[in-house]
């Protein structure tokens, strides 16, 4: 039976961040708010739960969930081969709108689909989802919606489309909270150098170079030779 939880009341939230916990342990999806817009979730390591939520979106497994995670340590436990700009851009915009493809640990016992031994792997900037996050660990996310159908700001309107194929639905208010237009996650491949935007979204190419100049854009280009910094003159032999 769907059960929806208004998480703007301290009383429900607490009763529907334990229901949702016992849900995701129970192998069922839940929706929850996050800084971008709403998901739906399923434990990450149960290939039935997975195959749950991407029925409930009509996806097939060529379209796998990234995973959201609670905290950065939790990366290498996931991915491994993690390059050092990789790490620099999980450091700055981390919790945030910045997805990161990553190889996946091979000793890790899931089924996100067909990956080709990958993960999308990001933490979000929500109270609501790192509550969450905390008590059941990584889960495997996608926008709660319908494929096709836009992604939804509430959890009515996640509900308008998901209906009784979520258990529990957390709602927190409009996502993004400032009322913006909905902006999924910036997603960068950084299975191979350089780095490469796959997905333009909520974290701007130029935010991205600010940290790790090298990064690719969505077409594989690199920043202008025009716009990257001078290189600092030579010293004079003999100087300091």
């Amino acid at each position: 039976m769907t059960t929806s939880y208004d998480c703007t009341a301290a009383e429900q939230r607490a009763a529907g961040l334990e229901h949702a916990q016992r849900a995701i342990r129970e192998n069922k999806c839940v929706v929850f708010p996050t800084d971008t817009v709403y998901g739906i979730a399923a434990d990450a390591f149960s290939p039935l739960a997975v195959t749950l939520l991407l029925a409930s979106k009509g996806r097939s497994r060529k379209m796998p969930p990234p995973v959201l995670i609670p905290r950065l340590n939790a990366l290498d436990g996931l991915a491994t081969d993690v390059p050092a700009e990789a790490r620099r851009l999980a450091e700055a915009f981390w919790p945030g709108g910045l997805t990161l493809i990553l190889h996946a640990q091979p000793s890790l016992d899931w089924d996100l689909g067909e990956t080709k031994g990958t993960v999308a792997l990001r933490i979000p900037a929500d109270e609501i989802a790192q509550d969450l996050l905390t008590l059941t660990g990584p889960l495997a996310v996608s926008s709660a919606n319908r494929t096709g159908h836009a992604a939804a700001q509430t959890a009515a309107d996640a509900e308008a489309q998901l209906a009784e194929s979520v258990e529990v639905y957390l709602e927190g208010g409009p996502r993004p909270a400032d009322g913006a237009d909905a902006l999924a996650s910036t997603i960068v491949d950084a299975t191979a150098l350089p780095l490469r935007v796959v997905r333009q979204g909520a974290i701007s190419l130029d935010r991205l170079r600010g940290v790790v100049p090298g990064v690719l854009d969505i077409d594989g280009n690199a920043a202008d030779a025009a716009d990257a910094p001078e290189p600092a003159a030579a010293p004079e032999p003999g100087s300091a």
